[in-house]
């Protein structure tokens, strides 16, 4: 048995393939040929990856080509195919082209003009209506039986292809050749709106592409340049001036600016942006110009990451899917059976009259065809997957998907999670001196430190917009704080047991102490002299959204649950604050542990969290979700991905799951609810030939418009 692992892969960019049933006559096609080993198809995104032992480009390329296809590029194990360019980029190209400039517009075109050219011949001169409307016919239907005999050769026998080719030659057969010549007219019509359809679908993504500009102000020699922005290398120096958008991750090197993020993230405030802040690629600066330093290639950026996974997730099918490709199968020849029990036994059995009936049967040959079907589940996850990814929600694949909005209990990691992972200055008290002289001689201790309490605190000053003073002498007492001369006047920074060894702590500042320690916080005594002036407390603060975020989730039925290696005294008062279940010091294995437990007392497990030491907890979790900002080996192991680090994205991620199964749901009912009714009245004699192909095209344009309705943002 060959190891697919170890095949080597390619990503074909695919055009025309715009249902399910087209992907399953290339990976029919495809799976055939020897020295394949894996095939995965993604509608939404136009692709196909193959997995080889050493098979050559052009002879996969040629054996979708025969199905009717045209491959417009090719990549070799991510790497650019044809003419340097990458899938994404022609990928971009080929969905902006016009739907009549399309192979399936000029078809439907050129059988439109034909089929008019047949009609105003045949009132002209009655005589040649037969003939003028096989002609029309034979236009439209030479290319669609080609494909059928190159998919039953490859080895998809009951493609819609040959069902609408066994159709339209038994119309002509019988003396309908008006109507075979109008349903086949109508079939490529149909066709081409699943065409459109898909292309909106796929654009979604896309159109994240387009957010990054195509040059930058290249910082080099003390000169500035343009350049195209793909050339951007890791370390370049580049400007944003106001106004323009970001054409790379970089890190701020120098400016201030507010910069719009709501394309990349969704949030509708903009972003403060100081030295050392982050910026994406495709957002917007504001006000100010800014140098940034590139931390990443094009290939390499937030959206291209985002674009890439979401088309890696769009071939990965969820169980629901699978079950309707699997039932499709059976679906398709039964289809086939009964239209010819339709056609046949009547005649043979009661004497019917034979037009009749093989008119008949060849109708519900058409309604059978399991385009609706087959495209309502992949329509409906395609969508969603593109919606969440563009509010920074990945999700990898429908599985996934469909699993996040069973989980009855989501278990969080506290610090980078819950919290924003950093210490925040929560209070300063003055004892004997004022708060604002506290944190002026606090600040002054720590000028020029890179410590996270020490950068709590000049954050703190920077925001209070205080004066520092200068400080002398200074020296870190290890263990204990840090000591300086402050305008004049020995001036200690450290903690409460050090800072009692220099001065004096009262019992009413004892127990103010007590009760920050008690909240979680850290507390840093200020000694002036020989007198304790004040008091500064420090404490990871949770995240704005967090409280909402858990809030949201109760309301939608799901425990939550606080899993941290932090202190249990810490850990519980961020627990009260935020109405959260806290266990507290746990290893990464009992993380793990506690989530295994969950799942044998019957629970679906969410795990939320962004470091390390989550991975473990992260792989045994029904769904694990890794928050933004996460290690990439947090990143790796999760299911999906909040990449903007909003809790309340958790909930978000709920609620897109339930709407894409309802969605799904009401795309079944819709294609087998219209097939039904059709077919009760095909076979009593109300409807005929047209109404069938109207009734297979209509079920899929309606199952894809309405899974369409998922790309537009919920309104809660």
């Amino acid at each position: 048995m060959k190891d697919v692992g170890s095949s080597a892969k390619m990503r074909f960019q695919v055009e025309g393939m715009d249902c399910s049933s087209c992907a399953t006559k290339i990976e029919n096609a495809v799976r055939r040929m020897p020295g394949v080993t894996d095939v995965s198809v993604s509608v939404a995104g136009g692709t196909v990856t193959v997995g080889h032992d050493g098979l050559d480009r052009d002879d996969i390329g040629n054996r979708i080509s025969s199905l009717g296809y045209r491959v417009a590029s090719a990549e070799s194990d991510g790497f650019a195919g044809e003419g340097g360019k990458t899938a994404q980029e022609t990928r971009s190209s080929d969905d902006a082209t016009a739907w009549w400039r399309t192979r399936k517009g000029m078809l439907a075109i050129g059988s439109g003009i034909a089929l008019a050219a047949a009609f105003a011949l045949g009132k002209a001169v009655p005589a040649t209506e037969h003939w003028a409307f096989l002609v029309a016919m034979l236009v439209s239907l030479v290319p669609i039986a080609r494909r059928a005999i190159a998919a039953a050769g490859a080895g998809t026998p009951f493609s819609i292809e040959m069902l609408m080719s066994i159709a339209a030659v038994g119309a002509v057969i019988i003396g309908a050749t008006e109507e075979a010549a109008t349903v086949v007219f109508l079939f490529l019509i149909g066709e081409l709106l699943e065409g459109v359809a898909a292309g909106r679908a796929r654009a979604s993504i896309q159109g994240l592409t387009a957010l990054v500009p195509k040059t930058a102000r290249l910082e080099e020699d003390g000169r500035v340049r343009d350049v195209p922005a793909d050339s951007l290398q890791i370390g370049a120096t580049i400007q944003v001036r106001p106004g323009d958008r970001v054409p790379a991750d970089g890190v701020v090197l120098s400016g201030e600016s507010t910069v719009d993020e709501a394309p990349v993230t969704g949030e509708s405030t903009p972003a403060r942006k100081v030295a050392a802040a982050t910026v994406f690629a495709g957002t917007v600066n504001g006000e100010g110009l800014l140098r940034v330093r590139v931390i990443a290639a094009a290939a390499d950026n937030t959206i291209a990451r985002v674009v890439r996974l979401v088309e890696e997730a769009q071939e990965s099918k969820a169980p629901t899917e699978r079950f309707i490709d699997r039932f499709s199968r059976y679906y398709t020849p039964g289809v086939v059976v009964v239209a010819a029990l339709v056609a046949l036994a009547p005649p043979l059995l009661f004497g019917d009259d034979w037009v009749g009936w093989i008119y008949k049967g060849l109708a519900v040959l058409l309604i059978g065809c399991p385009c609706a079907l087959v495209i309502s589940t992949p329509a409906a996850i395609a969508a969603s997957l593109s919606t969440g990814a563009r509010r920074g929600l990945l999700l990898k694949g429908g599985a996934v998907l469909e699993q996040i909005g069973r989980i009855t209990v989501a278990c969080f990691d506290k610090t980078g999670t819950l919290t924003a992972g950093k210490p925040q200055v929560t209070d300063i008290v003055g004892f004997a001196h004022s708060e604002k002289d506290v944190l002026r001689m606090a600040a002054a201790l720590e000028s020029g430190s890179s410590h996270p309490l020490a950068a709590a605190i000049l954050f703190k000053a920077a925001a209070e917009k205080t004066r520092i003073p200068p400080a002398s002498n200074a020296s870190a007492i290890g263990g204990k704080g840090v000591r300086a001369t402050v305008e004049g006047t020995e001036v200690f920074l450290g903690s409460s047991k050090a800072a009692a060894e220099l001065a004096a702590v009262t019992d009413a500042q004892q127990a103010r102490i007590a009760v920050l320690n008690d909240e979680g916080k850290t507390v840093s005594l200020l000694v002036i002299g020989e007198k304790i002036a004040g008091a500064i407390a420090m404490r990871d603060e949770p995240r704005p959204d967090a409280e909402r975020g858990l809030k949201l989730l109760s309301e939608a039925g799901i425990r939550t649950v606080m899993l941290t290696g932090d202190n249990r005294r810490t850990a519980r008062a961020i627990g009260r604050q935020l109405g959260i279940d806290v266990e507290a010091e746990l290893l990464p294995e009992d993380k793990q542990r506690i989530v295994g437990r969950l799942q044998q007392q019957g629970s679906v497990v969410a795990k939320v969290g962004d470091g390390i030491n989550d991975a473990p907890a992260l792989a045994a979790a029904d769904v694990g979700i890794a928050m933004g900002g996460g290690t990439d080996v947090a990143l790796e192991t999760a299911d999906a991905a909040v990449l903007h680090g909003r809790v309340s994205d958790i909930a978000a991620m709920v609620d897109l799951s339930k709407r894409t199964m309802s969605n799904i749901r009401q795309n079944i009912s819709i294609a087998l609810g219209l097939k039904a009714v059709f077919l009760v009245t095909t076979v009593v004699g109300i409807t005929g030939l047209w109404p069938a192909i109207l009734a297979d095209t209509g079920a899929t344009v309606l199952v894809t418009l309405n899974a369409l309705r998922l790309l537009k943002p919920s309104g809660g």
